[in-house]
């Protein structure tokens, strides 16, 4: 475990004797479920182990599990996945079906017209649209930072992604997830222009209703979140982190 990780850990912890997150949408971000990505600075691949144990915790409750999507006024937990490793249909979908939840997934396009061993390629992507629950969005099309991007580029990476997966499925695509979770109010603009109802960054915190549907906050699952830190960051005592990462 990083250094900066076990502090963190302990900060969330000392919090946890306050009160927890009221309603709203709760929104987690995985990436990988065990594959091998390389050096994995951030934590992206978590064991298969430990990710059936979050889910299984997950699907115990208390929490009413959703697709992503403009939050309400109950306590609602959607899981999302970035990305679109293969890892995603292979092991954590079976899962999702056996204890019936939903998933969203959010796929980069580029990745699935050239897969590799690490992604979707069409027809597993194809495969995974067609399971009950689960809900693909976008990722943009090349995983590029949209925030640096020129306005004529910028509006070809929302739009293009969406077309290629729209035309590939056969079914509206109405969801996007930023990459790298860059996103600034033009960024925004340009998803709402590009029709998106609904957009999440990687900013950690709860969406109460009437939060901006195209600027909701997801709170990242690391490879290091043991059982206990998973409830902690459902519960709103991680919630401090986003001001770190608006100062990153």
């Amino acid at each position: 475990m990083k250094l900066k990780h076990w502090v963190y850990r302990g900060i969330a912890r000392a919090r946890s004797a306050g009160p927890r997150a009221g309603n709203g949408l709760r929104a987690l971000l995985y990436h990988s479920v065990g594959a091998d990505i390389g050096a994995d600075p951030y934590g992206n691949s978590i064991d298969r182990g430990l990710f059936e144990s979050h889910i299984r915790r997950i699907a115990a409750g208390p929490w009413r599990c959703v697709a992503f999507g403009p939050p309400s006024a109950g306590r609602e937990l959607a899981i999302t996945f970035d990305d679109g490793y293969r890892d995603t249909l292979e092991i954590a979908a079976p899962l999702f079906q056996a204890l019936g939840l939903p998933m969203t997934v959010f796929v980069t396009a580029a990745f699935i017209q050239d897969p590799g061993k690490l992604y979707l390629d069409r027809a597993r992507l194809k495969e995974l649209a067609a399971l009950p629950g689960v809900v693909i969005g976008s990722h943009g099309h090349t995983h590029a930072k949209l925030d640096l991007l020129e306005p004529a580029a910028l509006s070809r990476e929302l739009s293009d992604s969406r077309s290629f997966l729209e035309d590939l499925l056969g079914k509206p695509v109405k969801f996007l997830s930023y990459p790298h979770g860059r996103v600034d109010r033009r960024v925004r603009d340009a998803a709402a222009a590009a029709g998106y109802e609904a957009a999440g960054c990687s900013l950690y915190g709860l969406n109460e209703p009437g939060r901006d549907p195209l600027m909701l906050y997801r709170t990242e699952i690391t490879r290091w979140d043991s059982l206990r830190d998973l409830e902690l960051k459902i519960e709103g005592h991680w919630d401090w982190f986003r001001w770190r990462q608006a100062l990153a």
